[in-house]
């Protein structure tokens, strides 16, 4: 059987998932084979699995940086929100149940045994396994049934390195609070402790460093300073997309749906040269200088319709149409541009039909068969061939499908107004292709860069590594895993 080692943080959103994907990169260039996992993944951004299943886009991240394809193994269960207070289940890739927050906390215990399962397949097939946690092992509200911290390390006997983001402040605080309040035989299995997120020279930090480790007994593995190039690797947290500022260039404006899911559509695109994007905030008006508006994938579509109309951004993508502007609507976001959503069975909420923006000729009906592939396509205006994968509930239909997105082993797929400006489509990851992107990009008056996506985010993953090689005692790290 395989080691492992498991990755901690003193809260959501302290940088882990990057720290496992540098490490697995790292371990990949040492000669082992190695695989991610993270038992318990809350996110909207998900992957579509070699299997036919959905993991959480970070675990797909750091299966690249193994080598590896995705497989729901890496992620056995995996909860979408849908609601402020319920989530979709998804279990080894499979939707299993909707349920409230409370009802979960029963649900949750139940399973352990498919975590376990998943981890062990892993640990039978590679050299090392590398965990990722998630939230906090200090949330101790939380320790009973626990299947995503302490409660899987002491179930999987895996040790733990507990990891604090000093970008937030009382960085020592969250390390020595961790300890205090954590059961003392779940402080056993932590090795040690690194800071992340460092700003300016680390060195400066050397007495806080001393302090935490005569504080806690726990030895340090190092601190390292805030990674320049993280915002070229897709983000988990829509909190996190980054848009990188520019002064000119065509104007692609996305809406920061409630709900918005497989935000990482949109990377490639912050990533080309020729093209400004804006992530449009609640209560923002559409800026009078957009070139296209995307409406990117929800996972509570009507939900989201009702947040977009609650904006006026509903009015505001009319007008844009009318002025000749360009829209593209991406899943969720293609069925709001429709004339109705309707859930008769109430998949996403109580039953019932929601008048959508009306912009495209068709209607969405949705059904309890949930599509998930990777696929084949070819863009019927240009012509170009690319990758991209479905995830999505719902079926639509109606005039304007006469005139496909696209094509897909001989099928038609999405829709395109008369004018040809109104774009629908359910298809994830296009622009990820460098061909379409630069196809896309043409149709709307830009030009793309002559930058690989998959090269930049391979050479990112290659920077972050060397990155953790500077500034973590690797060495000892990777010796704590068994």
């Amino acid at each position: 059987m395989a080691n492992a080692l498991m990755f901690q943080g003193t809260g959501s959103n302290v940088g882990k998932s990057m720290l496992v994907a540098g490490m697995c990169r790292i371990a990949v260039r040492r000669g082992l084979s190695v695989a991610p996992f993270k038992p318990q993944n809350m996110s909207n951004n998900a992957a579509v699995t070699t299997d036919g299943g959905e993991i959480g886009r970070a675990q797909a991240l750091q299966a690249m940086a193994c080598g590896l394809p995705p497989h729901t193994d890496m992620n056995p269960v995996l909860l979408k929100p849908e609601t402020d207070v319920g989530s979709q289940v998804v279990v080894q890739g499979k939707r299993l149940t909707t349920v409230k927050a409370r009802a979960y906390s029963k649900l949750k215990p139940t399973l352990m045994t498919a975590v376990l399962d998943s981890f062990h397949r892993l640990k039978a097939q590679h050299d090392l396994v590398l965990v990722e946690g998630a939230g906090s092992p200090a949330e101790v509200n939380l320790r009973r049934g626990d299947i995503a911290n302490m409660g899987f390390a002491q179930a999987a006997e895996c040790p733990v390195v507990l990891a604090g983001d000093i970008d937030r402040g009382g960085v020592i605080a969250q390390i020595v609070g961790t300890q205090a309040v954590i059961d003392p035989a779940d402080a056993d299995l932590i090795q040690g402790f690194l800071i992340n997120r460092f700003r300016g020279d680390p060195s400066l930090f050397d007495d806080g460093y001393a302090m935490i480790e005569k504080r806690t007994g726990w030895r340090g593995f190092g601190v390292v300073p805030w990674f320049e190039e993280a915002w070229k690797l897709p983000a988990e947290d829509a909190l996190d997309i980054a848009t990188p500022s520019r002064p000119d260039g065509v104007h692609i404006v996305c809406l920061k749906l409630s709900r918005i899911a497989n935000f990482d559509d949109l990377d490639p695109l912050a990533q080309e040269p020729g093209v400004r994007l804006t992530m449009l905030h609640a209560g923002q008006p559409l800026p009078a200088d957009t070139d296209v508006v995307i409406i990117p994938g929800s996972k509570s579509t009507r939900g989201d319709l009702q947040f977009l109309k609650d904006q006026g951004w509903d009015e505001d993508i009319r007008a844009h149409a009318r002025r000749g502007g360009h829209v593209l609507g991406i899943c969720g976001g293609y069925q709001m541009l429709g004339q109705v959503v309707d859930d008769p069975e109430g998949l996403e909420g109580p039953a019932g039909a929601t008048t959508a923006i009306g912009l495209l000729d068709v209607q969405t009906t949705m059904t309890d068969d949930k599509r998930l592939t990777t696929v084949t396509a070819m863009h019927v205006p240009s012509g170009q061939a690319f990758q991209g994968y479905e995830i999505h509930i719902g079926r639509s239909d109606g005039p304007d499908r006469a005139r496909p997105f696209a094509q897909v082993a001989g099928q038609d797929e999405g829709s395109l107004s008369p004018n040809g400006r109104i774009a629908g489509s359910y298809l994830h990851g296009m622009f990820r292709d460098d061909g379409f992107r630069g196809a896309w990009l043409a149709s709307i008056g830009a030009s793309a860069g002559n930058a690989s996506y998959s090269d930049t985010v391979e050479a990112t993953l290659d920077g972050l590594a060397d990155h953790l090689e500077t500034y973590l005692d690797v060495d000892a790290l990777l010796a704590c895993a068994r």
